[in-house]
């Protein structure tokens, strides 16, 4: 199978799916952020009786908490998220455990807090800025252990650029898909969505590594006419072995995503679209980024 003669087709394909990422993310709430990058407090609450999202809705409503997010889990069991609640001063109540007195006083029943978490707002724009640093430091990183381990072919700097490009693909298809799909299941980009997004990060490096390394010996070996063949043999090489570690890790996230629970769903659903994603870019489009880099073509392109 010619890989790289289709090339444009894969583009294209690309173009469009990171053109409507990018606009679901412009879209008005095109990500759900979580506590750890909006500030906040959540908590879980069991009720002994039985108690509608509606009265629990219009209880926290008259508590002065009108944006409270509320989400049933079980039986007797919701989700909240509201503003950062204070904490007590000197001797007075703090206001979690007011709130938690007000429910149970007005809707007659034994209500207790099984789980809290309080991020300030600071912490949370902190938590913003430490994200967007690791995936800069990440890239660099990578880009300069790239042009190093590929010195000895020719132009090994356009390898860690293609990888980077291949890169930032897959983190904007993967947010862009993840807003669409957070926009149907309530999902939230959290902290094991950030380790979820850096897991891919690695995954598609490594994957690309595979097929650029194998490119890398053709070329020492002289396989191939020119550099499109010798990409398009390296990419028949090893595409076997990226479908069967890809299938090996999308059985295991589908096992996950069926027995794992809802915490750790932000993070399989990165997963189950990152390695998607990242299997794709390794094959179908860092390596014809490379070979178009190298025949010029861009420079064509704009010439037009």
């Amino acid at each position: 199978m010619d890989f790289v003669s289709k090339r444009n087709w894969f583009f294209m394909i690309s173009f469009v799916v990171m053109l409507v990422s990018i606009i679901s993310l412009l879209l008005p709430d095109g990500l759900d952020t979580g506590l750890e990058f909006t500030g906040g407090s959540s908590m879980t609450l069991e009720f002994q009786d039985d108690v509608s999202q509606e009265e629990l809705r219009a209880q926290f409503t008259s508590l002065g908490h009108q944006q409270a997010v509320i989400q049933r889990l079980g039986e007797g069991s919701f989700f909240i998220r509201t503003r950062t609640l204070e904490e007590s001063q000197s001797n007075e109540a703090s206001e979690r455990e007011r709130i938690i007195s007000d429910i149970a006083s007005n809707l007659g029943t034994n209500v207790k807090i099984t789980d809290f978490f309080s991020v300030s707002p600071s912490i949370a724009s902190e938590t913003v800025r430490n994200a967007i640093l690791i995936m800069v430091i990440a890239s660099v990183v990578i880009l300069i252990y790239i042009t190093l381990a590929f010195r000895r072919v020719p132009s090994p700097f356009r390898y860690g650029v293609a990888a980077i490009l291949a890169l930032i693909h897959d983190v904007v298809v993967v947010v862009g898909i993840f807003s669409i799909v957070g926009r149907i299941f309530n999902l939230e980009v959290n902290a094991m969505f950030i380790a979820g997004i850096l897991t891919i990060i690695g995954y598609s490096v490594h994957d690309t590594i595979v097929v650029f390394d194998r490119i890398r010996e053709n070329l020492i070996r002289g396989i191939g006419n020119n550099l499109g063949s010798t990409i398009n043999i390296s990419i028949q090489d090893t595409i076997g072995r990226s479908l069967n570690t890809s299938l090996t890790m999308l059985f295991a996230i589908l096992a996950l995503l069926l027995f794992g629970g809802q915490t750790i769903l932000d993070f399989l659903i990165v997963l189950l679209i990152g390695i998607i994603v990242g299997t794709y870019s390794s094959i179908w489009i860092a390596s014809p980024v490379l070979l178009v880099w190298e025949n010029g073509d861009i420079r064509k392109l704009f010439r037009r």
